[in-house]
């Protein structure tokens, strides 16, 4: 089966091209190293100096696609040249293709070809000067390293400088790929952090304007209506408030708004209090002394959660609240009454406990929630740094 060689490059046929008009300009022009006469010359006819620069010149069209193969045809080339008057041009695109072989080729044919050639050099130097006793046998040498290691020499050196930039760019692009990925990383937390505050700042407000209304239609009583209208407005200008204060947070380019909306443990007692209003039994006990603003908030998200899902699911009776902080912990409980439900039910999500859970695991801590005897349970345990005010 023949072996198909693949399609030299455009570049390459220009130097083939170019390299036999020249050694052809030259030979008809009489234009040779050596004479007819030279001992050295075995292929005296005038027409044998160009066997060699035809096969050169096609040693060209394989300088990239097969650069081992170009320089052991290119090899036999410049030694029949040597028998013949020779050609200038035969010479030189060897040194080209000497160079190509190790731009191009292999790397272990790069690695090789500069010792292989330098070991020529010196053997083509002190070997001659050694058997002739004569120094102009160094000169032999000095053609050797012309005509073969100073071309393998430099591109060794192209191809070091060519590596290393494809190893930066590769770095960049790499570098690049990283950077999208942190972005997109960043914008999908970002996007989880905006939905868990916006569920855990509107939905208490929510759930109680659902329950009331729901209330206030299926109970015939003015007084009953009444106040359950009131809760609703309450609770309506407050969830306005709150999503005016997010809105403001979002569109604030520089981010100084965000700490002043982040709510804090102080403002668990107005948090209970807008929870007996809607209806809720709750009694609250803290003693957590200074914890970072991270926890403090997660804390707060929490306890609000829960409230929110006691008002929506809880049978009556009475919600605990405990905080309390040891060991390095701050541990947050909140207990309801589990059990079936008379009256008016808003519907849920689940999305509160997937943020409660999604909260606690940011800051490295655990949390549970599911029924316990008579009771449903929320628990979480969020790590406190000592000296951490982040």
């Amino acid at each position: 089966m023949a072996v198909r060689l693949p399609r030299p490059h455009p570049h390459d046929v220009h130097i083939a091209v170019g390299g036999l008009l020249g050694g052809l300009l030259m030979w008809g022009l009489g234009l040779s190293p050596r004479d007819a006469s030279d001992d050295l010359v075995l292929w005296p006819a005038y027409w044998a100096v160009l066997v060699p620069l035809v096969v050169m010149a096609g040693c060209e069209l394989l300088r990239r696609t097969r650069p081992r193969l170009g320089l052991v045809i290119g090899t036999a080339a410049l030694v029949a040249d040597t028998v013949t008057r020779g050609s200038v041009v035969t010479v030189v695109l060897f040194t080209d293709l000497m160079y190509a072989a190790v731009l191009y080729g292999s790397p272990a044919l790069a690695r090789r070809l500069p010792w292989l050639t330098g070991l020529l050099t010196v053997i083509g130097a002190v070997v001659p000067a050694a058997l002739w006793r004569d120094p102009q046998g160094l000169l032999i040498g000095v053609g050797v390293g012309v005509v073969a290691l100073a071309p393998a020499a430099t591109g060794w050196v192209v191809r070091n400088h060519r590596d290393a930039a494809e190893a930066a760019r590769l770095r960049a692009e790499q570098t690049a790929l990283l950077a999208e990925m942190d972005r997109a990383q960043a914008v999908t937390a970002e996007r989880a952090r905006m939905a868990r505050e916006l569920h855990d700042m509107v939905a208490n407000h929510l759930s109680a304007i659902a329950i009331h209304s729901t209330a206030a239609l299926s109970l015939d009583e003015p007084e009953t209506s009444r106040d359950a209208l009131s809760v609703i407005r309450e609770n309506s200008v407050e969830g306005l408030a709150e999503m005016r204060r997010l809105i403001g947070i979002l569109r604030d380019s520089g981010g100084d708004a965000e700490p002043a909306a982040a709510p804090t443990l102080d403002g668990l007692g107005a948090l209970v209090d807008g929870a007996r209003a809607n209806g809720l039994d709750v009694t609250l006990d803290t003693d957590h002394g200074q914890v970072p603003a991270p926890v403090e908030l997660a804390a707060y998200r929490i306890v609000q959660e829960s409230l929110t899902n006691a008002l929506k699911h809880a049978r009556p009776g009475r919600v605990t609240v405990t905080l309390a902080r040891r060991d390095g912990v701050l541990d947050v409980r909140v207990d309801s009454p589990y059990g079936h439900r008379d009256g008016p039910r808003a519907p849920g999500s689940g999305a509160g406990l997937v943020g409660m859970r999604e909260r606690a695991a940011l800051l490295g801590g655990t949390f549970d929630a599911g029924p316990d005897g008579d009771h449903w349970a929320v628990r979480a345990a969020l790590p406190v740094t000592e000296g951490d005010s982040a």
